[in-house]
């Protein structure tokens, strides 16, 4: 069974969201690491977030990651007959 574009899609699309929460923290310097800080705001509020670099960092690390798994799912590793079998389901 091959992926249609819909699908792998939307499967990088939720690869791609769980890995820019994966790389959202990386960086991140709060004012009170910083030593300063407005008034009145939160102390744990980053300084600057730096959305841009974590963005590319995002991609790249997702469709690496999305690449390696369509390898493995074109090669045999990731078929659903496989994977229940290893997980004790019969299928």
């Amino acid at each position: 069974m091959a992926y249609t574009i819909s699908t792998a899609f939307a499967i990088y699309f939720v690869l791609w969201w769980v890995t820019l929460f994966l790389t959202l923290p990386f960086g991140v310097r709060s004012q009170h690491e910083d030593g300063g800080g407005a008034p009145g705001t939160d102390p744990g509020a980053p300084i600057a977030s730096r959305m841009g670099p974590k963005l590319i960092w995002t991609t790249v690390i997702s469709a690496v990651i999305f690449a390696i798994a369509m390898v493995a799912y074109n090669a045999g590793y990731l078929s659903i007959e496989r994977l229940s079998k290893l997980m004790g389901m019969p299928f």
